[in-house]
């Protein structure tokens, strides 16, 4: 079990988190329905994941769910570049997004390739 306050991918992941509420609280729901929900679930999904995983028993679990916030990641990705297209999110906007989730993505598979070697020791700060 790991405090997950302390990995540094999970305090950039819930910085992403916040960041995408805040940027999808104007978008239009009647013009572009559900999607400024699908990016705040996709984006809160990420931190959500790696804090449930850090409570499990084994780093088997822990690697599952980061597996599940790196999905999460390339999810949000796909629905921010959409956003960019159709026109709600600013392309500057959406460079700042995407570079955040870039990193927190690849942050998440460096993470989960030392927990499925370490068998378990200790990640703060990670």
């Amino acid at each position: 079990m790991h405090p997950f306050r302390r990995l540094k991918v999970w305090r950039k992941a819930h910085e992403l988190a916040l960041r995408s509420c805040r940027a999808t609280a104007g978008l239009p729901n009647a013009a572009y329905p559900g999607l400024a929900a699908q990016i705040r679930r996709a984006a809160v999904s990420i931190p959500a994941n790696i804090a449930e995983g850090a409570g499990r028993d084994t780093p088997r679990q822990f690697a599952h769910h980061l597996e599940i916030a790196i999905r999460s990641a390339r999810e949000l990705d796909y629905l921010l570049l959409l956003s960019r297209d159709l026109g709600p999110i600013s392309p500057m906007e959406h460079a700042r997004l995407a570079a955040r989730a870039e990193l927190v993505c690849a942050m998440l598979v460096a993470l989960r390739k030392r927990v499925r070697g370490q068998g378990g020791s200790r990640l703060e700060g990670d």
